[in-house]
């Protein structure tokens, strides 16, 4: 139910007409993730992950929905057709300087911009805010091959080119003139994609090298959009929505068969486990088997033997991602992101250069360490007794596992042949439509002026992506898989890099520095000051002086109650009573007695009058 909430959340952010509905996509998005994350909410690392995730996007989301207000504020609409396709909005966006940052000169269309690309880059697991993707594994593997390819990380992504010319109102990437928001995403997206891929370089859980290979790739995506490459953009996210699906299903499967090794071996081993182990899911792979991780590739090796279909569409995964030339759906896209970059640095666009150099050297780094995986993972002997015995099982589960990865293999092949460019020699006469399809995401939203032109065939990116993906794939195998590592041997890349290993395995720190700037200041504050202070001795404070108060004040209210109420009220019976006592007294049934009252009652009458009558007579003498 979940995951088809969350496609459902997807595809309402796909087919909404306005930003509104866009984000309340965007929004049940991050729920389901919250809940997908946590399925297994009994695992510690499973619920902080999940918290983790929720409590990063909801900081981006902040000040995306602080953009979405400011739009509405200056538009009157929250439509796309009223916005991104009126000259006159985006001509007033881009020259209304911006509230009380228009003396920096950023216009409203800027700092709308701004707002909107933070919470693209807290969806799509950008640096700063990429911290919560790789620890988003604990979800099911289903679950992160859903996050990494089809929903939540794509939004972002799919967002900015949905909403693309409210980016470059005011500017004209294709010549060169970048607004702040294609600025950003260029130097935010140019420098994840490095960042991530350096630290994946020094992984061993199988699942986390996908999860930086996802980071440093969306930044290919926010890099090409920050250069007016949305083409390329769109291109590189359908093509790596495939193969990205099929390397997270072929590690679930992996893990599976690693997870299913380890029962066999466990068996062999006590001759007192039976049946009831034959079958283990994900949220218990830790339970029984303290010290054995299924997904740490170190305990892996020789899987290509017992795991064939799942080493050779993995296999095909990992080529498209490394980008092998002209085979793979990977080399298309990422070299219409390169060709794209090359344009602007051969015009002397120096952010253009820039991003062209930073995406050569991740793309060679993630054909390196892509090469790793495949290596550490399917090459050599098995370096463990799981590794050994894994397998698929027999039968429907195999069958269940394998078939998705078969039919993702093909598109991560043939996906990338409907964008070769048409000037590409042999592929693209046999291959290229007449139009490329990805240019009609965002085409009829820009301004005439503002369509881009095709780049012109250029044999340098070419040669570039030729390079960087061949050099990447040589050196990895020459490393893993020439000498593929046998039990108990270290990583080479321990004794290569030295120190720089361990800060690249630790993720440059950052968890660290966040805990140290952020986490434990606010905690601090948050027990001292707000819970300490305001809550315990503030607040609290002034609801005890309250609750006294109101105490003093109702026993007074009790004193009054029982003087002057209960008196009032208890002493006019009580008086009623003593009066009725008094005359039941003299009740007494006897005859001699009621006439000897009668007759005192009739002399004293008798003397009022008497009284009375002679006081008349006084005052009426003269």
């Amino acid at each position: 139910a979940l995951i088809a909430l969350f496609a459902g959340a997807m595809l309402t952010l796909v087919v909404a007409d306005n930003v509104l509905l866009m984000f309340v996509g965007w929004e049940v998005m991050g729920l389901c993730s919250y809940m997908l994350i946590g399925f297994w909410f009994e695992k510690e690392s499973a619920y902080k992950a999940a918290i983790k995730a929720f409590i990063t996007t909801r900081v981006a989301d902040v000040l995306m929905l602080l953009g979405i207000a400011y739009l509405y504020a200056e538009t009157g609409t929250l439509s796309f057709r009223a916005i991104l396709y009126n000259e006159e909005v985006l001509h007033h966006l881009a020259t209304t300087p911006a509230l009380l940052l228009g003396g920096l000169g950023l216009s409203a269309s800027a700092l709308i911009g701004i707002f909107l690309i933070i919470g693209t880059i807290g969806k799509s697991a950008q640096f700063p805010l990429h911290v919560w993707l790789p620890d988003a594994m604990e979800g099911p593997t289903p679950v992160s091959a859903m996050i990494h390819a089809a929903a939540m990380v794509s939004a972002g992504i799919y967002a900015i080119i949905r909403m693309y010319p409210l980016f470059e109102a005011g500017g004209h990437p294709h010549q060169g003139e970048l607004t702040a928001p294609l600025m950003l995403m260029a130097l935010i997206g140019s420098f994840t994609a490095i960042f991530s891929a350096t630290i994946a370089v020094a992984q061993n859980d199988v699942k986390r090298v996908l999860a930086y290979s996802t980071i440093s790739q969306l930044g290919f995506m926010m890099a090409a959009l920050g250069i007016g490459a949305y083409i390329a953009a769109a291109f590189h996210l359908i093509t790596h929505a495939f193969f990205k699906a099929l390397l997270f299903m072929a590690s679930g499967a992996v893990i599976h068969g690693m997870e299913h090794g380890e029962h066999h071996a466990h068996e062999h081993g006590h001759d007192t486990h039976h049946a009831e182990h034959e079958t283990h899911d994900e949220a218990h792979h830790h339970e029984e088997h303290h010290t054995f991780d299924p997904q740490d590739m170190m305990n892996m090796g020789g899987l290509r033997k017992t795991m064939p279909v799942t080493f050779y569409t993995f296999l095909i995964g990992g080529l498209s991602l490394a980008g092998f030339p002209l085979l793979t759906a990977g080399f298309w896209s990422k070299d219409e992101i390169l060709a794209d970059a090359y344009l602007g640095l051969s015009s002397g666009f120096g952010p253009h250069a820039l991003v062209f150099v930073l995406l050569a050297l991740a793309a060679f780094l993630t054909a390196f360490y892509t090469m790793r995986q495949l290596g550490l993972t399917f090459m050599g002997e098995a370096r463990t007794p799981a590794a050994e015995h894994a397998n698929l099982g027999q039968g429907v589960v195999s069958f269940t596992m394998t078939l998705p990865l078969i039919i993702l293999a093909f598109f991560a092949i043939f996906a990338g042949f409907v964008g070769v460019p048409p000037e590409f020699p042999v592929f693209g006469a046999i291959f290229s439509p007449e139009t490329n399809p990805f240019f009609g995401f965002v085409k009829y939203t820009l301004l005439p002026e503002m369509q881009p032109e095709k780049p012109p065939f250029n044999w340098i990116p070419v040669l570039t992506s030729f390079t960087v993906a061949l050099g990447g794939l040589g050196l990895g195998y020459l490393v893993y898989w020439r000498k593929p590592l046998k039990a108990g041997q270290p990583d080479p890349l321990v004794a290569f890099l030295g120190p720089v290993h361990t800060v690249l395995k630790n993720k440059y720190y950052l968890d660290e520095v966040y805990a140290a700037v952020f986490i434990r200041p606010f905690r601090w504050f948050s027990e001292v000051v707000v819970v300490g202070f305001l809550d315990r001795n503030l607040i609290d404070g002034f609801l005890h002086l309250v609750a006294r108060v109101a105490t003093w004040v109702g026993e007074l209210f009790k004193l009054l109650n029982t003087w002057l109420i209960d008196g009032v009220g208890d002493g006019i019976p009580e008086l009623i009573a003593m009066f009725g006592a008094w005359f039941r007294r003299i009740q007494t049934g006897r005859v001699q007695q009621y006439l000897l009252l009668i007759a005192i009652a009739a002399i004293l009458i008798g003397l009022i009058f008497a009284a009375t009558a002679g006081g008349v007579l006084v005052q009426a003498a003269p």
